[in-house]
């Protein structure tokens, strides 16, 4: 399918999650988050807020918010709501989360966008995030978090194969960041990593429909710099971040 708009194909299309997130992961997390039959449901950069739209339908008395300053995924995300009947219990909002007022609720998810909750003109604070998290939850309540992690410390030639400014004290070990959402105020119920084969399925699908757009379209006025923007794109994770970034999924209970 080609977006109408500008020639190319659609932003992510092939993505059910927009993380190294299995089906068979994602449907245990929903489980565990639906069996506190939460009231209100809160997701920090929310994407098209598919994990949302489980959640709210797994827990028929819920209610979600998705919010994300990305229009087109959330525009995606209420075609969805609509799709499935959900449009009149799960809402998108185009808004920064930086300082949100939007709780406490009974459930945050906050996949891969816990920098939303920092301020954007400082380095990414992990431990102001978390924080962040907490004041957003009841106590008692739950908040599903996926944040990157190092598997091993990055050697630099690896972080010179990553993203532009790339260093060491960009990302935690694992134990790290478990210590600190303990600092504040969590206890961490379940703690489970990306597998190797779920990081795949996102790399992969992250460029998929733009891989065969470009096989199909390599004379378009827009694919020189659409080949160099995703060959960029592989490159930082084949040789840059593969096998040392990690994503883990952390089920916190926020402390009374």
């Amino acid at each position: 399918m080609i977006s109408s708009e500008s020639g190319l194909p659609p932003r992510l299309g092939s993505l059910t999650f927009h993380s190294p997130l299995s089906e068979a992961r994602a449907t245990r997390m929903v489980e565990r988050l639906a069996a506190i039959e939460p009231a209100d449901v809160l997701d920090i950069g929310c994407g098209w807020g598919e994990l949302l739209l489980r959640v709210v339908e797994a827990a028929p008395a819920a209610r979600g918010v998705g919010i994300d300053i990305n229009g087109e995924d959330l525009a995606r995300g209420r075609a969805l709501a609509e799709a499935r009947g959900l449009a009149d219990r799960a809402v998108f909002v185009e808004e920064s989360a930086f300082g949100i007022d939007r709780g406490p609720v009974d459930a945050v998810l906050c996949h891969g966008s816990s920098q939303a909750l920092c301020d954007p003109e400082q380095p990414h604070d992990l431990s102001a995030a978390l924080s962040e998290l907490r004041r957003l939850v009841r106590a008692g309540g739950h908040v599903v978090l996926g944040e990157c992690f190092w598997e091993r410390t990055p050697t630099d030639e690896e972080l010179a194969g990553m993203w532009p400014g790339a260093n060491e004290g960009d990302h935690t070990s694992l134990g790290t960041l478990v210590d600190l959402a303990i600092e504040a105020g969590f206890r961490p119920a379940w703690i489970e990593t990306a597998t190797g084969e779920e990081w795949e399925e996102f790399e992969s699908g992250y460029r998929y429909d733009t891989e065969l757009w470009l096989a199909a379209h390599p004379g378009h006025p827009l694919a020189a710099e659409t080949r160099e923007r995703v060959d960029r794109q592989r490159s930082t994770w084949l040789n840059g971040y593969r096998r040392v970034l990690g994503m883990a999924y952390l089920t916190l209970v926020a402390v009374a």
